[in-house]
């Protein structure tokens, strides 16, 4: 079947872990990442010469044990025998593991967008198409996977930890990324989210003349707020919630959760259930991004 990229990581106990994915979704960050760690990285490596190259590995062409192989699909001959050459490595000892590289197409089409990069497939019809092509030709290989890293709002430091940690075999969890925002249903839906929290349920500040041009970053707003036994409730049983539900998604091995609390406009209720969500989440363990999309468009 083709692969369009991929990347063999070697480690001294004959572990051979296969990074591949969309092209866009992380994996030279992650090489990188690698090659600081002091992994011994080739690039565009022939895949018929994969078990050759381990075999000169272990016999010490290298100071190092730990190798990492880039091939993609610069080497467009690797797409043929792809099966027969990873049995072929099974066969010599080594342990074989598919770490797959994944992002939304919005992610990949900024990240394109910004690097001014042509994507590999994208010949005539546009980036959009090329990553539609990419995901056909991979679905198979994505079932095959033993990790998925979805990297669509994972930093490059977020990335190189999630790698480092998988081929370190690191016994702490892998971190987990939430992007906490607050919204307006008045502007939309944010089609990111993971999780979407709808609380025009509770009191209206707008409704009060001196808290309606302030917003939930306001103490007042806030006071307002939460002074309301409905409030207080539903902030127990969310908090409820996700204690339950952030030791599964780890498990699971999402690498980034979008957690979206929606009010009207976004101005005061959503942000001040936000607001008072981050001291929560930030005790959970996990790496806390903060938005309020829709703050300042009531006020323009």
């Amino acid at each position: 079947m083709p692969i369009p990229s991929l990347e063999i990581i070697l480690s001294s106990r004959k572990r051979v872990i296969i990074i591949t994915g969309l092209s866009g979704s992380g994996k030279s960050s992650a090489a990188r990442a690698l090659e600081d760690e002091g992994f011994f990285v080739v690039d565009n490596l022939p895949l018929a010469l994969l078990p050759e190259f381990l075999g000169l590995v272990e016999q010490g062409v290298r100071f190092t044990s730990e190798v990492a192989v880039v091939i993609d699909i610069r080497n467009r001959g690797f797409l043929a025998g792809f099966e027969a050459t990873l049995e072929e490595v099974r066969q010599a000892g080594y342990e074989l593991e598919i770490f797959f590289f994944d992002a939304s197409d919005e992610a990949l089409i900024r990240r394109y967008s910004e690097t001014r990069r042509r994507h590999p497939l994208a010949l005539r019809e546009g980036v959009a198409e090329g990553i539609r092509q990419e995901r056909l030709l991979l679905a198979e290989l994505r079932g095959q996977a033993t990790a998925i890293i979805d990297s669509s709002r994972l930093t490059p430091h977020q990335l190189r930890d999630v790698v480092v940690r998988r081929v370190r075999g690191a016994g702490e969890a892998l971190p987990l990324v939430v992007h906490l925002q607050s919204f307006g249903f008045r502007y939309g839906l944010p089609a990111e989210s993971d999780l979407v929290m709808d609380v025009r349920f509770l009191p209206n500040p707008h409704f009060v003349p001196e808290l309606q041009p302030l917003t939930g970053l306001d103490s007042r707003v806030r006071d307002y707020v939460l002074a309301h036994p409905e409030t207080r409730e539903f902030l127990e049983r969310f908090e409820a919630l996700f204690t339950f539900l952030l030791p599964q998604y780890r498990r699971e091995g999402k690498s980034y959760l979008t957690v979206s609390i929606g009010c009207t406009g976004g101005q005061h209720r959503s942000v001040t259930i936000v607001e008072t969500l981050r001291a929560s989440f930030a005790e959970a363990d996990v790496t806390l991004d903060v938005v309020h999309r829709d703050i300042n468009k009531g006020q323009k």
